[in-house]
């Protein structure tokens, strides 16, 4: 079985460091670029569950689909 909210995990890490290295306050992540990026097909949910999952306090929502899930779902991370 694939676990798909360390795939996602793994995928945020990688954002969060290269943000971070590039020397940004905060990333912005959009579900639909996650879901995009990792080839995923019908996954969105378990995107945006891992999202909403790693944030942390002082993290925002920016944007969220009428329904919660769905591939406008943008969190402000901040680094």
């Amino acid at each position: 079985m694939v676990n798909l909210k360390g795939i996602i995990d793994e995928e945020l890490r990688m954002r969060f460091s290269a943000a971070k290295a590039a020397g940004n306050d905060y990333l912005d992540v959009i579900s639909g670029d996650i879901h995009k990026q990792l080839g995923f097909k019908h996954r969105m949910p378990s995107c945006c569950h891992a999202m909403r999952e790693i944030m942390r306090t002082g993290d925002i929502i920016l944007d969220a689909p009428p329904k919660g899930n769905g591939s406008k779902l943008r969190i402000r991370y901040f680094l």
